[in-house]
């Protein structure tokens, strides 16, 4: 299939969910104050090929708050700095449990699950704290990848901060293991921030475009990580990048996601293209309820899928 068919499929999917805006059901996350405000009428969905071609639909040119869907980007700095290392206390496993849970910490004696859950994200940024400026360096990141200056949203930063007791609960529990190397509050500050990062779902189908070309750089064409680690991280997006509906978006979509409570999930297709799509109002497992149905319906009209 050629990109330039892509443009009608996603007005299609577009036009077929935009009348379920409101009154599909889900809810926005009302637990981050400056995310509650957030309307949940809207919808947008943006691709782009392995090629450069692109495609997009709705409000795909509408900054979103990227959440946990940065956990991506942080984790493929802190491989590309520290190789096999970075894995030596975290674990690749999903977890079966909520994204925000305690519970494995204490039976698994402080090392997270998987760098996708809270826990595993606050892990990885300690390692990034440990290389230098790390808020600094993912913004730098983000914006070679998709060719354009990238913020942080400091009021969701802010937001974020004020409300987030359970992710200090996690921090401060790993340092008592030893998980964390740095300071407790310089590790969360990272981690607050990269949530707040604003983005749309045409700058994130860029971004993520070296998950679907092996690794290489979407515009440059240059190494961003081995085709290896590439694989690795579309493995792990495949089996933890939903929260614990991983099994449920593998089985109804196949292909490596990652969400964020923001809306957003960004899809990869191997050697094909990467997808963005955000709508705010998510599901009882904290994924945008018409986002992941707009994923089932781009996979039956192009038949796209890893298995």
């Amino acid at each position: 299939m050629r990109a330039m068919d892509f443009q009608p499929i996603l007005d299609e999917i577009d036009d077929e969910l935009r009348p379920m805006l409101g009154t599909a059901g889900g809810t926005v996350a009302r637990y981050i104050p400056a995310l509650a405000r957030v309307s949940p009428l809207q919808f947008g969905i943006a691709l782009r090929t392995c090629s450069g071609e692109t495609a997009a639909a709705g409000d795909a040119a509408v900054p979103f708050s990227i959440q946990s869907v940065s956990k991506v980007f942080s984790l493929t700095l802190a491989i590309k700095a520290l190789g096999e290392a970075m894995w030596d206390r975290i674990g690749r496993e999903p977890s079966g449990t909520a994204f925000n849970s305690l519970v494995q910490l204490e039976s698994e004696r402080g090392i997270p699950r998987n760098p996708f859950i809270n826990a595993g994200a606050i892990a990885v940024a300690d390692r990034l704290v440990s290389l230098g400026d790390a808020k600094a360096e993912l913004l730098a990141m983000l914006g070679r990848l998709c060719g354009e200056p990238i913020h942080i949203d400091e009021e969701v930063a802010s937001s974020e901060a004020d409300t987030g007791f359970r992710n200090r609960a996690l921090a401060n529990f790993m340092k008592a293991f030893g998980t964390l190397d740095n300071d407790v509050d310089e590790v969360l500050d990272v981690y607050f921030h990269q949530c707040g990062i604003a983005m749309t779902c045409e700058q994130l189908a860029c971004a993520a475009g070296y998950l679907c070309r092996d690794g290489r750089h979407p515009l440059a064409g240059t190494p961003v990580l081995s085709k290896a680690q590439a694989r690795r991280v579309n493995a792990l997006m495949l089996t933890c990048g939903t929260y614990d509906a991983a099994g449920e978006f593998a089985f109804r979509i196949g292909l490596p996601c990652k969400s964020g409570v923001g809306g957003g999930i960004v899809a990869v297709v191997p050697d094909r293209l990467t997808l963005c799509v955000w709508s705010p109002a998510l599901d009882a497992t904290g994924n945008s309820l018409l986002g992941r149905r707009a994923l089932e319906l781009f996979v039956e009209k192009t038949g796209m899928s890893v298995f």
